[in-house]
């Protein structure tokens, strides 16, 4: 009876994540104003909706929040989930490029009229540092406190800067599912932290 209230909770908890995950997608998909867009600026703003659903499990899997995810697992998924989160980044920015290259280049220098756009670039040069630190981490002979002080700064910042960056813009994203995707990002993220200081403490 106990494994069977244990499985009945994993699976509210995987079918909850999924169902959080893959609405704004699929409301996204159905957008009437995907009709006179370009297929690349169609994929560079899917690729931006999936980075904002991938921010979601990131401090879940810190947490350990996933059932059935041992910590090595998780740590592991962890990381290739950072770099899916960087490739979707580069698609995202990349895919604009090719459509408006102007509107890229005044984005990139902090010169777009439109607010949306420095919270985008924020967020962007954000993730790029986050994952490079990542990587080299061992080579920059980073502390543990160091290390989780300075990702923690980073992911903020990207979080903040994406959040921000989607609720603004008028877009794909139907307006609930995305409002509540993003609080879910925010939350879980401040979860994670605050877990984390008191597991540091606790040590």
């Amino acid at each position: 009876m106990l494994q069977s209230a244990i499985t009945r909770r994993d699976f509210l908890i995987w079918l909850a994540l999924a169902l959080a995950l893959g609405l704004p997608v699929i409301a996204a998909a159905f957008s009437p104003y995907l009709g006179w867009r370009q297929p690349v600026y169609i994929i560079a703003g899917f690729a931006g909706i999936i980075g904002l659903a991938l921010m979601l499990v990131q401090p879940l899997l810190v947490l350990g929040a996933l059932p059935g995810l041992p910590a090595m697992v998780g740590r592991r998924v962890h990381r290739w989930i950072g770099a899916g989160l960087v490739l979707a980044v580069v698609v995202h920015v990349g895919g604009l490029w090719i459509t408006s290259p102007p509107d890229v280049v005044d984005v990139l220098l902090f010169r777009s009229p439109t607010p949306f756009a420095v919270w985008g670039v924020a967020a962007m040069w954000a993730t790029f540092v986050a994952a490079l630190i990542a990587l080299f981490r061992k080579r920059l002979r980073l502390g543990p406190k160091i290390w989780r002080r300075g990702h923690t700064a980073l992911v903020a910042i990207m979080i903040i800067g994406t959040v921000v960056h989607a609720l603004l813009i008028e877009g794909a994203m139907e307006t609930i599912s995305k409002t509540a995707l993003c609080v879910l990002v925010v939350g879980a993220f401040v979860k994670a932290v605050v877990g984390l200081r008191i597991w540091a403490r606790r040590r």
